[in-house]
């Protein structure tokens, strides 16, 4: 690790400068130019076809993905040497934000680019890239991951798909079927998992047109209609041996670290969907009226609009965020690295954590602005008419798929405790610091004159709660606190609470300066409205897990430290949604874009 990257996890245990984190508005030229490329492709190329796409019209679907490879999209974590862009987080982040616009298309695009190809990109050998990789980031071919069976989904080790080597050692025989494959329908090339001998988990590089692969009909799915969702039924599927991927028995790796990237991508995606339907929302209530008046005029509407606002500043600070620690740690190991993607591998991982965490954030604030959408829409919003309805069938998924929002919650305390094992999170000195803090009166003082001074103490007082609760929980179940479900997933709500809120006033705090004094008073608006919000879902959290935990003295103990450490002062909250509101709806946008 560099001494100038962060570490995974270490925003619980220490103070993040603003400088150093990375913020939309620190965008190049050639990121900006990028994402204007994609905006226009979206905008030209697929919006205009997104009914027939919804009516699974895949001619449509491919159709734009070979024009996207046109345009260099499907190529841009490919290395350089077979015709890859090899471009960096950011940058395919903020393209994976503008896709995410075209609805169902880019769960296509998405998933060809992120874990159709990068099981390849990351361990694939130099014959299999030579053999595959162009064809898949110039579009002419399509990838597929398969991963889930019927019978296992969040258990991805628990998967039935066997594969025996054929007597003339030269086929690996698959069976077994694979179940809610993305891009199946019209795949040429498939990653697909399966146990060698029934107890070696391995991935298969598996051509559409080899003998025993059956494509399964299409599901017929409550939203994402647009994308390609079947089994892929292997029957003695003969796939030769050197489309075995990476090395036997260790397919767990590729399944999981994919994963890692799998999630921080849908981080972006659904924030760029969550901008696109804010837009909607806004549009309509310009121009709807009840009671010969905007409905936009309305405080109940203004307070819906600038909850949104505010709850999206987060999530796309917490994205970039999280790409630029990623690009940091990349970029420090040298490209003639001997086995340089394991160690890209390892760079990913270390922020395994924070991945998770875009991705169930992120999630589930568009979760809030879809339904919040609709209803502005009013009866409208239940018409397919309008897109508000499309919104919302699509947004289901995102809670479900790169492993559901529940597994990622109890994932993130998981890996931040298994990191404090191993010594490198000073958790547990932390954790007894935090305790002496609960029981030490405090007279420190914020200086209110320093922008977002408030709300800086807000962070860092959560983070002692954060300490307090898991090392309550550490300090009774001990080595059985991984069975303990529903303190980690408590837990796991106030860690994510605060990196959004910290990302949020750390973006914030870094451009303050240099704004404008109407961009001020927006970024004030929005880090408020914000922190108000997070403040109340951690103390809820934190009660629940402080509730799980203790009892008797200790509890109530506790108890007061989250009354303590949750206090948060939002003096101004309704003027600062009314400003957010009104800034929102003059511009019917996004207005931090």
């Amino acid at each position: 690790m560099s001494e100038n990257c962060s570490k995974g996890g270490e925003y619980l245990v220490a103070e993040t400068q603003c400088a150093k984190v990375f913020t939309p508005e620190d965008f190049s030229d050639e990121q900006r130019q990028m994402a204007n490329t994609a905006d226009q492709f979206v905008t030209n190329e697929i919006m205009p076809h997104v009914a027939e796409i919804d009516q699974q019209d895949f001619t449509k679907v491919v159709a734009g993905l070979r024009r996207a490879g046109e345009l260099g999209f499907l190529m841009m974590d490919a290395p350089e040497e077979y015709g890859g862009l090899e471009l960096d987080k950011a940058t395919g982040m903020v393209v994976s934000e503008k896709i995410a616009r075209s609805g169902a298309f880019s769960v296509a695009m998405i998933a060809h680019t992120g874990i159709g190809t990068l099981p390849l990109v990351y361990y694939g050998t130099k014959e299999q890239k030579e053999k595959y990789l162009g064809k898949l980031i110039s579009g002419a071919w399509i990838a597929s991951y398969c991963l889930t069976e019927p019978g296992s989904g969040s258990d991805a080790l628990g998967a039935q798909a066997t594969a025996t080597l054929s007597p003339d050692g030269k086929h690996y025989i698959l069976n077994g079927t694979k179940q809610f494959i993305t891009n199946g329908g019209f795949a040429d090339l498939y990653t697909i998992f399966a146990k060698i001998d029934k107890q070696h988990f391995t991935a298969f590089l598996v051509e559409r047109t080899f003998p025993g692969l059956t494509v399964g009909k299409e599901e017929k799915k409550l939203g994402i209609k647009g994308s390609s969702t079947v089994q892929i039924i292997l029957d003695n599927c003969q796939v030769p041996v050197e489309n075995l991927l990476g090395e036997a028995g260790k397919g767990h790796k590729i399944a999981f670290n994919v994963l890692n990237v799998g999630r921080f991508k849908l981080g972006a995606c659904v924030t760029g969907a969550a901008k696109e339907a804010l837009v909607e929302g806004l549009k309509y209530a310009n121009v709807r009226k009840q009671f010969n008046t905007p409905i936009g005029r309305f405080g109940a509407i203004q307070e819906k609009i600038a909850n949104m606002t505010a709850a999206l500043f987060a999530s796309e600070s917490l994205v970039y965020r999280l790409a630029g620690q990623l690009d940091e740690k990349l970029a420090a190991i040298p490209k003639s690295t001997p086995n340089y993607y394991e160690e890209y591998q390892r760079g990913i991982e270390e922020y395994a954590a924070e991945c998770g965490i875009a991705k169930v954030f992120c999630s589930e604030v568009l979760a809030e602005v879809v339904d919040e959408v609709v209803q502005i829409h009013g009866g409208y919003g239940f018409i397919s008419e309008y897109s508000a309805e499309r919104f919302y069938r699509d947004e289901r998924i995102n809670r479900i798929f790169e492993g559901t929002n529940e597994i990622n919650r109890l994932l993130i305390p998981g890996m931040i405790l298994r990191k404090a094992e191993k010594g490198e999170l000073p958790l547990q000195k932390k954790a007894m610091q935090a305790f002496e803090a609960l029981m030490t009166p405090s007279f420190e003082e914020v200086d209110e004159t320093l922008p977002f001074a408030t709300e800086k103490a807000l962070t860092q007082n959560l983070k002692t709660l954060f300490l307090i609760l898991a090392g309550s929980a550490v300090k009774k179940f001990r080595d059985k606190i991984v069975s303990e479900q529903e303190i980690f997933l408590a837990v796991a709500d106030i860690a994510i609470q605060i990196y959004a809120l910290e990302s949020a006033v750390l973006r914030a705090e870094k451009h303050y300066a240099r704004a404008s004094a109407a961009r001020r008073e927006l970024l004030q608006a929005a880090v408020k409205i914000f922190a108000f919000a997070a403040s109340e879902t951690t103390a809820s959290a934190a009660r629940r897990a402080a509730f799980y935990i203790e009892e008797g003295d200790t509890l109530a103990m506790i108890l007061s430290g989250v009354r303590r450490f949750g206090k948060y002062d939002a003096t101004g909250l309704l003027a600062a949604k009314r400003l957010l509101a009104k800034a929102a709806l003059e511009d019917e946008r996004y207005v931090f874009a």
